[in-house]
C-alpha cells in the first residue's frame, strides 16, 4: 500500500499553520537561518544542484542550474518571480501551498533570492486566487515584522523586499515571459527567447522564475541535505512530486509521492481507484495540456522520462481520470474551448488555429460533422505545433491528437449517425 512521502506537505493539517508562530514552532525559517548564517550563496546553489531538484511547474528544468545563470556582477536590481499563476485545468497544488502554508513559500523564496543575489522577490498570483492573496499578504507582513524580510535579514547583511502581484486571470500568464510582461504592467503576451529571463527578465533585468512547489521544496533540502532529497525518486528524476488527482476517482485531492512511483499505485492507493467501480478509460498524467494515456500505461513510473517515453508529459502533476462512460469527443471539445478562449491572440497559428478547431468540434457535436474533419483537425494541429512564441499553442494539441488517435471510433460514430450532443452543460457530480 503506497504511503505519501511528505516534504512540502509535511505539516498538512497542522492547526493554525498560516500563522508565523505556528510555522516557527515546527521548525519554520530554520533553513533560512542556516543558509544566511552558515552558507555562502554559491554553497546554497551547489547544494540545490546536487539534490537534483527540478522545476515542478511543467518543464522540469534543474532549479539550481537556473539560479546559477543569473550574472552576479550585473549592476542594478535583480528579481525573483514566484509563479503562483496556477491555471492549468486539473492542477491545484500550488494554490494549496499558498493558502495553507504561505510561510514555506516565503522561506523558500528568500533562500532562492539569497542564492541568486536577488534584492526584490515577487509572488505572481492568479487573479482569481482571492484567498491566496489575502493569506500571503498577511504572512509577508508577519515575516517583515520578525525580520525575515527587509534590511539586514537575521543580521546577515542581506536585504530582500517581497511584493504580491495579482494577475487578471489569464491562463497565458503562467508562461514565464507572459508573466513578466504582466508584472511590468503590460498585456500578458509572451516574449521570444532568447534572451532568457535569467539575463533579460522583468524590466530588462536578470530574473529568476520558479514555480511555487519548487520554491517550497528548497527549505527541506537546505535543512536535510541534497543526499536526503536524492534518496527519493529515480536517478534522472530525483525527489518527490505533488500530484493533483481529479476526475472520476473516489478520493480526489493533492498527494505527494516519490518520483518513479507507478501510476497504478498513485490512482488506486491514494486516489481510491476509479469511482463507482467503473473501469478506467484514459487519464491525462500532467494536466489538460498533456496527451492522454490508456489503461495499458498504468504501470508506467511517474517520472519525467518514463511518462515522456509513454507518449505524454508529467507537466504540472495534475492527473485527470476519465471512466469508461466518458464521451471523449465532448472532453476534447471542452478543453479546446478553454484553449481557444484563453489564447492571448499574439501569434496567428495559436489564435486562429484553436478557434478553427473549436468550430469543427461544435459542428461535429451538433450533428454536422464530416469524415474529413478528423484529418482537418490533425492538419490544424500540425499548423500550430511549434509555430508560436510560447508553448501555449502546443498545449492545446495534446487532447485533440490523443483523442483522435485512441478514440477515433467515437468521432466516427458522431459523424456517421449525425449524432447530436444533447446536454448543453456537463453536470458536476459531488461525492
Amino acid at each position: 500500500m503506497l504511503q505519501e512521502t511528505k516534504v512540502v506537505t509535511e505539516l498538512a493539517g497542522t492547526e493554525g499553520l498560516r500563522r508565523l508562530e505556528v510555522y516557527e514552532a515546527h521548525g519554520g525559517y530554520g533553513a533560512l537561518r542556516k543558509a544566511l548564517t552558515g552558507m555562502k550563496p554559491q554553497e546554497v546553489i551547489d547544494e540545490v544542484k546536487r539534490s537534483g531538484l527540478r522545476g515542478k511547474g511543467g518543464a522540469g528544468f534543474p532549479a539550481g542550474l537556473k539560479w546559477s545563470f543569473v550574472p552576479r556582477d550585473h549592476p542594478g536590481p535583480k528579481y525573483l518571480a514566484a509563479n503562483a499563476d496556477e491555471g492549468e485545468p486539473g492542477t491545484f497544488k500550488d494554490r494549496w501551498i499558498v493558502e495553507e502554508n504561505p510561510h514555506l513559500l516565503i522561506e523558500g523564496s528568500i533562500i532562492a533570492s539569497y542564492a541568486a543575489g536577488i534584492d526584490h522577490a515577487y509572488v505572481y498570483t492568479r487573479g482569481e486566487f482571492f484567498t491566496a492573496r489575502r493569506v500571503l499578504l498577511g504572512a509577508i507582513k508577519e515575516a517583515y515584522a520578525r525580520g525575515y524580510l527587509g534590511e539586514n535579514i537575521l543580521g546577515s547583511g542581506y536585504a530582500l523586499e517581497m511584493t504580491v502581484h495579482s494577475g487578471a486571470g489569464s491562463y497565458e500568464c503562467g508562461e514565464e515571459t507572459a508573466l513578466l510582461t504582466s508584472l511590468e504592467g503590460g498585456r500578458g503576451h509572451p516574449k521570444l527567447k532568447p534572451p532568457f529571463p535569467a539575463t533579460h527578465g522583468a524590466w530588462g533585468r536578470p530574473t529568476v522564475i520558479n514555480n511555487v512547489e519548487t520554491l517550497a521544496t528548497v527549505p527541506s533540502i537546505i535543512n536535510r541535505g541534497a543526499d536526503w532529497y536524492r534518496s527519493f525518486g529515480t536517478e534522472k528524476s530525483p525527489g518527490v512530486k505533488m500530484v493533483s488527482i481529479s476526475g472520476h476517482v473516489e478520493k480526489p485531492g493533492n498527494y505527494e509521492i516519490p518520483l518513479g512511483t507507478p501510476v497504478r499505485m498513485i490512482l488506486d492507493d491514494l486516489g481510491g481507484g476509479v469511482w463507482k467501480g467503473r473501469e478506467l478509460k484514459a487519464f491525462a498524467p500532467g494536466g489538460s495540456s498533456t496527451p492522454l494515456l490508456l489503461p495499458g500505461n498504468l504501470d508506467t513510473p511517474y517520472d519525467y522520462e518514463s511518462i515522456a517515453e509513454a507518449g505524454s508529459m508529467l507537466g504540472s502533476g495534475g492527473i485527470i481520470v476519465f471512466d469508461e462512460t466518458t464521451d471523449m469527443v465532448r472532453v476534447a471539445e471542452i478543453l479546446t474551448r478553454f484553449y481557444a478562449w484563453e489564447s492571448c491572440g499574439k501569434c496567428t497559428p495559436c489564435r486562429e488555429g484553436t478557434r478553427w478547431m473549436l468550430q469543427i468540434y461544435e459542428r461535429i457535436l451538433n450533428g454536422g460533422g464530416r469524415m474529413e474533419d478528423l484529418d482537418l483537425l490533425l492538419d490544424i494541429c500540425e499548423g500550430i505545433d511549434s509555430k508560436s512564441f510560447c508553448p501555449f499553442g502546443d498545449a492545446a494539441l495534446g487532447i485533440v491528437r490523443s483523442t483522435i488517435q485512441h478514440f477515433r471510433a467515437e468521432y466516427e460514430n458522431y459523424i456517421r449517425k449525425h449524432k447530436v450532443y444533447k446536454r448543453k452543460f456537463m453536470p458536476v457530480r459531488h461525492h
